[in-house]
């Protein structure tokens, strides 16, 4: 955390410390053999701890991107653990995706970071998906 005299003595955190956290959680999904329910569980203890420790910060967009960061990372774990393309169309069909949509988001060629921003997966696995699976808000909604 870095305490700015020139910025009028706002409260920030430094960019080290987000490289620091979005390394940790990073690593979490990563070749570890655990459903979604167990890196939910872990991932919740860390982020409660941060935003207990930086959510009096008065800079609420770095907590903001590192909220979509982490959405994005999940998403790109459950895309993942799909591995088959029709798996994963099958999935996007169940949770809402419209057929059209389904097939070119279930086809592409392109890795799963890139897709866990696209339209399909993010329709799938909305924000409220993961709320309602217990993973906390940094930034005050």
């Amino acid at each position: 955390m870095r305490s700015s005299a020139r910025a009028g003595g706002s409260i920030e955190i430094c960019s080290r410390l987000t490289s620091c956290f979005t390394h940790h959680i990073g690593s979490c999904g990563r070749r570890s053999g655990r459903g979604l329910a167990q890196i939910i569980e872990k991932l919740s203890l860390y982020l409660k701890g941060w935003r207990g420790y930086f959510g009096f910060c008065e800079t609420p967009s770095v907590l903001r991107k590192l909220d979509e960061w982490i959405r994005r990372r999940l998403r790109a774990v459950v895309w993942t653990q799909w591995k088959h393309g029709r798996t994963r169309f099958d999935e996007l069909q169940r949770r809402g995706v419209g057929r059209e949509l389904a097939l070119k988001t279930a086809g592409n060629p392109r890795g799963p970071w890139r897709l866990a921003n696209s339209a399909g997966l993010t329709m799938a696995l909305p924000n409220i998906f993961f709320a309602s699976r217990g993973l906390p808000y940094l930034a005050t909604r």
